[in-house]
Order: C-alpha cells, then sequence, then structure tokens
C-alpha cells in the first residue's frame, strides 16, 4: 500500500488552507520540512524533511520516516539508533508547507544523532555584534560513537 496525496491542482487558495483536503506543497525538490515534537511536552525535537515515499511510509506504518538529503534516501528514524519515533500526530500549516510530527521518542529518548533528546541544544548569545553558542546543560543519553 502506498499512501497518495492530491497535487491541489485546481483548488482555490481558500480550499487549500482552509479546506478539508490533505496537499502537502513540496518544494522543487521534492520535500516539505518536519518538524518533529514531543507529544506530552511539546519540546521541539528535530527539524527534517520528507519526500512523497516518506511521508507516505510514515502514516502507514505509524514510525516516522525522513529523506536524507546528505545521502539522497529514505531513513527511518532510530533503524541504526533504536531511537525510533512514533507518530501521535501529524498536523499540517496553513498553506500546507511544513508538517507537525507529534512523536513519542522511543529508546533512551535522543531524537539528536548527537545523543541529546533534542537537536536544539545550544543557545545563540549576543555580545555587542558578536554572536556565539552556549549549550543549554542537556545531556548526552548515549555517546554517537557507540551508534553510528
Amino acid at each position: 500500500m502506498s499512501i497518495k496525496f492530491s497535487d491541489g491542482k485546481g483548488l482555490s487558495k481558500a480550499q487549500l488552507e482552509e479546506g478539508k483536503e490533505f496537499t502537502p506543497k513540496f518544494d522543487e525538490n521534492g520535500l516539505v520540512s518536519a518538524i518533529a515534537q514531543d507529544y506530552k511536552s511539546g519540546e521541539i525535537l528535530m527539524l527534517a524533511h520528507m519526500n512523497e515515499q516518506a511521508l507516505s511510509l510514515t502514516l502507514e506504518t505509524g514510525e516516522v520516516h525522513y529523506f536524507s538529503r546528505s545521502r539522497q534516501n529514505i531513513w527511518k528514524k532510530g533503524e541504526i539508533s533504536g531511537e525510533v519515533q512514533k507518530l501521535i500526530e501529524m498536523r499540517v500549516d496553513c498553506d500546507q508547507d511544513a508538517i507537525l510530527l507529534k512523536v513519542k521518542q522511543l529508546g533512551v529518548g535522543a531524537a539528536c544523532h548527537t545523543g541529546r533528546k533534542s537537536c536544539f541544544f545550544r543557545l545563540v548569545e549576543i555580545n555587542g555584534e558578536e554572536t556565539s553558542l552556549k549549550l543549554t546543560g542537556d545531556e548526552q543519553l548515549f555517546d554517537p560513537k557507540d551508534k553510528y
């Protein structure tokens, strides 16, 4: 089985933005941005991209799949690390060019390949005209060398 998506052709702007038809707007590379959020805490875990196949596999299996731009292939989150994301709910933004995935993060709870819960573990600090990054204190839940 492979879930198909409408291309939205023939729909008005109002139908695309307010209607009931799921018509994800893939970019010129065939990708849509996907934000993974912890379904309980609301914490943003990561940002990745999905193509039509990854989106379809996610809906079919209930486990989140992404498209790796660097490797140019589909990957099931946690396939190697065991840090699988179980889909709880999927939302789409108003113009359908971004997906919000509310997930249950399995394994030790690390969504980031660095071994942390979230990929957003650094703060941008401004000091005059200079910027730097500061760690938030999010500890590594696993050593990436042990998994990848």
